[in-house]
């Protein structure tokens, strides 16, 4: 059993006061709207939107929910220890976090797990994906300062930067900043199996 110190009445004040902001910072670093976040969790977008204001305190059922579908532990929106917080994200296999929303919007064709999602002391994401023969990422991959690193399991795929065209193969790996024009497909017949590490 471990003994917990109860804090008091005034010390719960900065703790419920921030949970709002720290809800709102992890959905904008996921780009989610507030409906997009309401609709992962189950949640109104009223309530959402609430919570982030701070008009609204969230029962401990619809902060668990929010967590969950932040990629979240309940204790990042709760903790008030001082402490430091732990040096590494443990991603349990049955466990995986929503992909980040604005990775590839357009994309068609495509099955994609996050791996890892920015917390406030890590910068990087990370999505595992599927690309079916002929899935691409679409039109509007959007342009923004960064960097991605893709890594080809299986298949072959078919990747575009900056005008130049690059047939990465399993085993291949391909680094490039996304304030360039890029895209990919795949054109085999075979699925694609690759895995993309992405820093903003």
């Amino acid at each position: 059993m471990v003994n917990v110190s109860r804090p008091s009445p005034a010390t719960w004040e900065p703790i419920v006061d921030a949970i709002g902001p720290k809800v709102r910072a992890a959905r904008t670093r996921l780009g989610l709207s507030l409906q997009q976040l309401a609709a992962r969790a189950d949640v109104s977008a009223a309530a959402v939107h609430k919570v982030e204001r701070g008009d609204m305190v969230p029962t401990i059922t619809t902060l668990l929910k929010l967590a969950g579908a932040l990629g979240q532990p309940v204790s990042a929106f709760v903790d008030d220890s001082g402490l430091e917080p732990p040096p590494a994200v443990h991603v349990r296999s049955a466990e995986r976090l929503p992909a980040p929303r604005d990775w590839a919007p357009g994309a068609l064709g495509v099955a994609v797990e996050g791996l890892a999602a920015p917390t406030d002391a890590l910068r990087a994401a990370a999505v595992e994906v599927v690309v079916e023969p002929g899935g691409e990422s679409g039109d509007t991959r959007p342009r923004r300062p960064g960097e991605e690193l893709v890594m080809v399991r299986e298949g072959t795929l078919s990747v575009e930067v900056a005008g130049e065209t690059y047939e990465v193969e399993a085993g291949d790996v391909l680094h490039y900043p996304t304030d360039r024009g890029h895209a990919w497909r795949n054109a085999g017949d075979v699925p694609v199996r690759a895995v993309w590490v992405i820093l903003r």
